[in-house]
């Protein structure tokens, strides 16, 4: 294989298989990988070699990008018996994509490096929607010249990307400081819109006053046009995905001994969600759990 267009892609989930895609059409030979064998058929018919395991598609190859759901998988992916760090001489370059925390990105550096394997901690930032349109942020942290050597591939899948620092845990802390913000705001700005529907504001005038206003943010510019005041609520992260983030960014500050009071309550009120059987919901249903304990449904089709 050409080592320099040929990698590998584990994980074709909502995130993974559109970033794969763009890759694809980009013309790297990619192999690709995923535990549901559906996932790996569209990502067929545009060219891509349909691998038989993690360890399959990163045979061969010098990179491999990985794109996965839980630091379990991730460490396993990395570090198991049948995954990728072990007895792989072609391969240099790790890309953990998937967001993890800094512990489990620490470990799985520090073991990789003894195989001979650099790794990058990768995360993105964009939801399906901006991996689809090549929109992503992805903010990126290990050894410099590897991040160079790797930026053309970061280049087809993000929109811009943010080199962060050389130790690889820089980029998880990144972006999971952003995904506590961006959780934090779908909170505050769905309880302040029912409390203001409730109260009898129309739904869309309302979001559009906001919108011109200071309490703007991504909750009320992207998420409720597109996805609430819809009543479609496909935004496209699952609300499992948030809750993970926001624990691991929650653990993260116990370990800084930093006081997240905010913080905290966020990460609360998503675990509600998830006692409540919304883990494979999209997360804008945090509006849609939030509306039945008021009795109230922010509908903008109406308005």
């Amino acid at each position: 294989m050409n080592t320099n267009k040929s990698l590998g892609f584990i994980g074709t989930g909502a995130m993974g298989a559109p970033m794969a895609e763009r890759l694809i059409a980009s013309g790297y030979q990619v192999s690709v990988y995923d535990p549901n064998p559906l996932a790996l058929k569209p990502l067929v018919a545009l060219g891509a070699r349909a691998a038989t395991s993690a360890r399959d598609a990163a045979t061969g190859v010098s990179t491999v990008f990985a794109c996965l759901p839980s630091p379990q998988v991730s460490r396993e992916v990395a570090l198991g018996e049948s995954g990728i760090g072990k007895n792989l001489p072609d391969l240099k370059i790790y890309i953990e994509a998937s967001t993890i925390g800094t512990s489990t990105v620490k470990e799985i550096s520090q073991s990789l490096r003894q195989q001979g394997i650099s790794l990058l901690d990768a995360p993105v930032s964009g939801g399906p929607r901006g991996a689809r349109a090549g929109t992503l942020a992805t903010m990126v942290a290990g050894e410099r010249a590897i991040y160079e050597r790797s930026l053309h591939i970061f280049e087809t899948i993000a929109h811009k990307v943010f080199y962060v620092g050389a130790e690889p845990g820089l980029a998880q802390m990144t972006k999971l400081a952003n995904n506590m913000i961006s959780a934090a705001g779908m909170a505050a700005a769905s309880e302040a819109i029912i409390l203001a529907v409730k109260a009898g504001v129309d739904p869309t005038t309302l979001v559009d006053a906001i919108n011109s206003s200071t309490g703007r943010n991504t909750a009320t510019s992207d998420k409720f046009p597109q996805s609430v005041l819809t009543r479609s609520f496909n935004y496209g992260g699952k609300f499992s995905t948030m809750y993970k983030d926001v624990r691991l960014c929650l653990d993260e500050a116990r370990a800084l001994d930093v006081p997240m009071w905010v913080g905290s309550s966020v990460v609360q009120l998503w675990f509600q969600g998830m006692l409540e059987g919304r883990g494979d919901d999209d997360y804008t249903t945090i509006t849609k759990m939030l509306e039945e304990w008021t009795g109230v449904t922010v509908d903008g089709r109406s308005s």
